[in-house]
């Protein structure tokens, strides 16, 4: 009966196209499979007895903490407006030079995404608070729409960000389950610090690589990025652009140096930041009570829509596991013709595919624990395949005519700005991504490296 997990797994994709809830598309529907299952004597309930064992390890999970800190840290730097005060202070420091505004808004879309991990809030805050701008001063707009959509994808890969912490609590979970599933009775342990450090180098590279496309652009095809004129710079003040960019930098700085230093876990840190963020809107009195009632009430929001899919997810991971869903995966990749690269390579489309569809958080929960424990075992390391799974993702988002990215976009841009300027501007940006993948692919030390170096 291993095919009726299958057909359960396109039903809830099925269900989600349209438009019905995640976290009660994926329990609601596996629960339907299950009883039905088990009239027909082909499904052992017993699987579902287990179910409070999981909602309760869930509850006592230390790294799932890390969540609702990071997202309120990441909330209230949005509401305190220090990203929009980043913009424009980056912009009299980087817009005297042509293409400045567009290196500006990639650079404050990197300090945004990391400190929200969410694309959604980064696309549609940098849309709003950028892309008037960019128009207005005569940039192409399709460069400004596919520099906006692109620097808000790096939520995806650039620490620290939710994003980040949830694959990386799944692929703990699933390197545990493989080493165990191949008789290692101490299995190695693999942490969300583990994938933060790991993720350092990718992520700072794809940005200075849309730099570095931004930059070349600039001259060889100047007339998309006019040069400002005076009265577009003003006077630059070299105090004025330190104060307001040393605050976020030192807070992502202290967040990710008390991991990599092993002065505090990710849950840690993650408390560090929250009261680092509330320390900084206090500091700018742009932080009132109301405005400090509507965080709290967004990051309730968002903590709960995560934790929700968690929950639906557990039920379907314990209903696919019931009919043998995950035997059937892992002896398909595993006689795939071509070995760890074809297991590698249909795994990787498959997510790029679901990109289109899913969000990163229902993929993680649903997908990742199905595939990860079969690719450990062919030996993939886990901090490489975390660093693919996140970056693979990232791109999915940003491909047209599907990725989530320009759909959040065109849903704040002005009429002006066309579908078609949205599409043709994302694709360059695109192919970086796919160029960055193949050499991630082809060199697996940029994402081992450095996680190596610190932790040994």
């Amino acid at each position: 009966m291993e095919w009726l997990a299958i057909l359960m797994f396109f039903i809830v994709i099925i269900v989600l196209l349209f438009g019905y809830p995640v976290a009660f598309s994926l329990g609601g529907i596996s629960l339907i499979f299950a009883f039905i299952g088990s009239i027909f004597d082909i499904f052992d309930i017993a699987f579902l007895g287990t179910l409070p064992n999981r909602l309760f390890g869930i509850m006592n999970n230390e790294t799932l903490m890390a969540v609702p800190l990071f997202v309120f840290m990441g909330i209230t730097l949005e509401k305190a407006k220090i990203a929009e005060d980043l913009l424009i202070n980056l912009s009299q420091l980087f817009g005297k030079f042509r293409g400045g505004l567009g290196i500006s808004v990639t650079l404050v879309g990197m300090l945004l995404a990391a400190s929200t991990g969410i694309v959604g809030a980064t696309v549609v805050t940098m849309g709003l608070l950028s892309l008037p701008s960019m128009l207005k001063k005569g940039y192409d707009p399709s460069l400004a729409a596919g520099t906006i959509c692109a620097s808000g994808t790096l939520g995806q890969i650039i620490p620290p960000s939710i994003v980040l912490v949830l694959l990386g609590d799944v692929l703990s979970s699933a390197y545990s389950q493989a080493q165990l599933d191949q008789e290692i009775f101490s299995p190695d342990t693999v942490s969300v610090g583990d994938l933060f450090v790991g993720a350092l180098i990718p992520g700072l590279g794809l940005v200075l690589l849309y730099i570095l496309y931004i930059f070349i652009l600039s001259i060889i095809k100047p007339e998309l990025m006019p040069i400002p004129t005076e009265e577009d710079t003003g006077p630059l003040r070299i105090r004025v652009v330190l104060q307001a960019l040393f605050p976020p930098l030192a807070l992502i700085f202290a967040v990710l140096g008390s991991i990599i230093g092993g002065f505090a876990t990710p849950t840690e840190a993650a408390g560090v930041g929250a009261t680092g963020a509330l320390f900084l809107a206090t500091l700018k009195q742009s932080l009132s009570f109301g405005r400090l009632k509507e965080v709290m009430q967004d990051t309730v929001r968002v903590t709960s829509m995560v934790f929700l899919i968690l929950i639906g997810a557990s039920v379907f991971s314990l209903v696919f596991r019931g009919y043998g869903g995950d035997h059937l995966i892992r002896d398909a990749l595993l006689n795939l013709p071509g070995g760890v690269f074809s297991a590698v390579f249909c795994v990787m489309l498959l997510m790029f595919l679901l990109g289109f569809v899913l969000d990163f958080i229902e993929i993680t929960f649903v997908v990742v624990p199905i595939v990860a424990p079969v690719l450990f075992m062919l030996g993939i390391d886990p901090i490489w395949l975390g660093v693919m799974i996140a970056m693979n993702l990232q791109t999915s988002f940003l491909t047209p005519p599907f990725g989530f990215a320009l759909f959040y976009l065109r849903g704040v841009a002005p009429d002006t700005l066309t579908t078609k300027d949205i599409y043709r501007g994302a694709i360059p940006f695109v192919m970086i991504q796919v160029g960055a993948l193949i050499m991630l692919a082809i060199f697996p030390a940029i994402a081992t490296w450095l996680p190596g170096v610190i932790y040994g």
